[in-house]
């Protein structure tokens, strides 16, 4: 019995001590090609993400530009509105009536814009209390009411604006007719 066994044992050990088969290495060979296709697309992608992240600062770095532009444009009409004859066309919005909440979103924007600037969901949740699709199921109603609001992207986060002309308007002539109720809700805040 003993000599089954043993002759058992040294059939097996030879068995597990051969040589791999060709069959073996060629499939090693084809993972170590798949291993290399998939590691040059990994670096094609690595490349593109780079140039994507360069074309957006590109974008990024324009669109500041621009914005200075507009307020050295701005700051022309009003030296020569008030040094000569110069009149500057009046900007018309076209807006519809908003409802009471979203007046209040809408306050919670120009408020918080006087604040910080640029304006994010985040902060608009915090100051409202609404979730953060609410936010921008509203932000997206006062853009369909006419509402110029100006949408900026930093580090691919949304950051929104009032159009500087509408702020201006809405400040002289309460476009939208605001209760002043409803201006120390926000305010109180």
């Amino acid at each position: 019995m003993v000599k089954i066994f043993d002759d058992f044992f040294r059939e097996r050990k030879r068995y597990f001590s051969r040589k791999p088969k060709s069959i073996d290495i060629d499939i090693k060979d084809d993972l170590n090609g798949i291993k290399n296709e998939l590691n040059g697309y990994l670096e094609a992608i690595n490349e593109n993400t780079s140039e994507i992240q360069a074309s957006y600062e590109s974008m990024n770095g324009l669109n500041d530009k621009m914005e200075k532009l507009a307020e050295r444009i701005e700051r022309i009409e009003l030296f020569l509105q008030s040094n000569s004859n110069f009149i500057v066309e009046g900007k018309s919005f076209d807006i519809k009536p908003l409802t009471k909440t979203e007046q209040h979103v809408f306050l919670v924007i120009y408020a918080l814009e006087d604040e910080k600037g640029l304006v994010s969901y985040t902060d608009i949740s915090r100051k409202t209390g609404f979730p953060g699709y609410v936010v921008s199921e509203y932000i997206a109603r006062l853009v369909e009411k006419g509402i110029p609001v100006i949408k900026k992207y930093v580090n691919s986060m949304p950051y929104i604006k009032l159009n500087p002309d509408f702020k201006r308007l809405q400040a002289k002539e309460n476009i939208l007719m605001i209760d002043t109720a409803q201006k120390e809700l926000v305010n109180f805040n």
